[in-house]
């Protein structure tokens, strides 16, 4: 007798699985950077919209296929059309991708999250150099916070063609994060289904305890007037549109086959369509309550050093020309340089270079992402809060509980296909499986604990995913909408749920949807052939910053490979089902 399929032991443990998957580092670290740069409170506009055309349709899309076949990736479009296994095979790859390297990111906040019981913080301040005649140069040329990051987290290299050892500290990092991982998934959505409570949860506390302490930091209210002031000329660029789109389909983590697996696990007769609207408007908001914290943190910062240079140009003129103390303030700065300039050009002028043009709005206008954002801009905030242990242990903490959240989904994607194998169930237990697909990941995810191990992270990050994904989804719309038929498709969902699909959704999964795709499809395309030779970005230790620097060859080869391993996925798996039917059947195809 077959066994009964595990299933959640509520709708909500459902809900908060969604949830914990959809809401990850890219609602805090990616989100906020958007809005600033592509028109503040107007890129609210395309963000809406882009939520009710593609991210809500295409959620509820998948949540209702994987209720209705009640299995794994693979599973679900095998059972649609044997041609179409591939698509699952291609959700999994990519799932295995962005694990190997996205657990990294939890390695680091480990090893962040260890640094902040230390008194001073260790990112605080810069090392002295080897006579203690002053600080480090790397560290003086940059900040106590890159330095800390490139030079003690990473120990990074000039270049990716310089790829150094594996640096124990972030591989023990590392292994911690696939343990804590591999605890809990050990037990399918038994132990999931209690994780994810506390994954979902916590982070919105940390978040709300941020946002009140946020709002209470002096210049706070400049980074949020920074952020929502709209620049409504924005909307014309059709960048603003793209990123829109492009930033829905990925926070809610469609075509990675994890939200399939999760809904497989439901009842049947679940309302899905409930949770779709519900998961998408909890993600959106989350983005946006996520970027006001970030920006109240982030005006902080700004004020913080803005004033800071306006400090030390108003202590150099008042030394230099033995003025009064006190006499030289903010607000009268520009009329004192006015006034010194006139009077004493010549010994001005040798001072002029040492003489900072203070700017609040540029230290506003200094757009940043990812683990830059997560790694230097917030550690540069925090090491100037009071008690800035406590703030930085709740925000590392919270970074982590998200990363964790969202490896719960990625390996879902995995596991849950290999699960339903018959092949490997009845040979290995679940934990076996899981133990086995936690320690390969881990094992390839230590080069990205070498000295060249930010810049493969990079290649992942920004190459792995995007293009794949969407084929991935493009090909599902076509496969339940014109494959498998929207009509019986519909009348599978009013057999379960009991209700008439609405035309919206019709609508939106037959031609607004697909058309969407397309276009994305063809502009990130278009945008690779039109950047001609890939770039990156390198550390450079002399300078104490960031240099341009193109991929060399064999890096462009192993892009190319990660694009095309998934992508290819799809039809291969039609070839090989074609002629596994030619063999056993005698010349005859597999009906659809």
């Amino acid at each position: 007798m077959e066994k009964a399929r595990a299933q959640w032991d509520n709708p909500l443990q459902f809900v908060f699985a969604c949830i914990s998957f959809a809401v990850g580092l890219g609602n805090i670290w990616r989100f906020p950077y958007l809005c600033q740069k592509y028109g503040g409170g107007s890129f609210l506009v395309p963000y809406i919209i882009m939520l009710f055309v593609e991210g809500m349709p295409l959620m509820y899309l998948e949540l209702a296929v994987g209720q209705r076949m009640r299995q794994g990736s693979v599973g679900t479009w095998r059972t649609i059309s044997p041609y179409l296994c591939g698509i699952g095979i291609a959700s999994m790859v990519v799932a295995f991708f962005v694990s190997t390297y996205y657990n990294i990111i939890n390695a680091w906040g480990f090893w962040y999250l260890f640094h902040s019981f230390q008194d001073p913080l260790p990112w605080s301040v810069c090392p002295l150099n080897a006579n203690h005649t002053g600080y480090n140069e790397e560290c003086d040329k940059a900040s106590s916070t890159q330095y800390f990051w490139y030079r003690k987290t990473l120990h990074i290299s000039p270049s990716i063609q310089e790829n150094g050892g594996v640096q124990w500290e972030p591989a023990l990092c590392l292994i911690l994060a696939w343990l804590m991982v591999y605890l809990c998934i050990l037990r399918g959505t038994e132990s999931t289904g209690k994780v994810v409570y506390f994954t979902t949860l916590m982070p919105y506390s940390v978040l709300l305890i941020y946002l009140i302490r946020g709002l209470t930091l002096h210049g706070a209210t400049n980074g949020l007037v920074y952020m929502f002031t709209p620049r409504i000329e924005l909307l014309a660029n059709p960048r603003t549109w793209i990123n829109a789109a492009t930033q829905i389909f990925f926070s809610l983590g469609l075509g990675f086959g994890s939200l399939i697996a999760f809904a497989s696990y439901n009842d049947p007769t679940n309302n899905c369509q409930r949770h779709a609207i519900i998961v998408s408007l909890i993600n959106s908001s989350t983005s946006i309550f996520a970027s006001v914290v970030t920006f109240s943190i982030y005006g902080f910062k700004a004020t913080f050093n803005y004033e800071n240079c306006l400090n030390k140009v108003i202590l150099l003129l008042t030394n230099s020309f033995d003025l009064e103390d006190g006499s030289v303030t903010a607000s009268n700065l520009e009329q004192v340089k006015d006034y010194l300039a006139s009077t004493y050009p010549g010994r001005y002028g040798e001072l002029l270079p040492s003489i900072k043009n203070c700017s609040l709005e540029s230290e506003l206008d200094t757009a940043v992402q990812g683990t830059g954002l997560a790694f230097i801009v917030y550690t540069e905030a925090i090491k100037n809060m009071e008690v800035s242990q406590l703030w930085s242990v709740l925000y590392f903490f919270m970074l982590l509980l998200l990363g964790v959240g969202s490896m719960l989904g990625n390996t879902a994607a995995i596991l849950t296909p290999l699960t339903d194998s018959k092949v490997l169930s009845t040979h290995l237990p679940k934990e076996v499986i899981s133990g086995l697909v936690c320690l390969s990941s881990c094992a390839i995810g230590m080069v990205f604990t070498t000295e060249a191990g930010s810049y493969w992270f990079d290649i992942f990050n920004d190459y792995s995913a995007t293009l794949s994904v969407l084929l991935i989804v493009l090909v599902e719309i076509v496969a339940v909408c014109y494959v498998y038929g929207l009509r019986r498709f519909e009348s599978d969902l009013r057999a379960t749920m009991g209700r008439a699909l609405h035309w919206y959704w019709k609508a939106m999964w037959a031609f607004v949807s697909p058309l969407l795709i397309i276009g994305l499809f063809a502009f990130y395309v278009s945008d690779y052939i039109l950047t001609g030779t890939l770039q990156y970005q390198a550390w450079d230790a002399t300078q104490g910053q960031l240099v341009t620097k193109d991929y060399p060859q064999f890096a462009l080869a192993i892009i190319g490979l990660l694009v095309i391993t998934s992508i290819a996925c799809i039809p291969l798996g039609a070839l090989g089902t074609l002629i596994m039917h030619r063999f056993k059947r005698g010349g005859s195809a597999p009906v659809a």
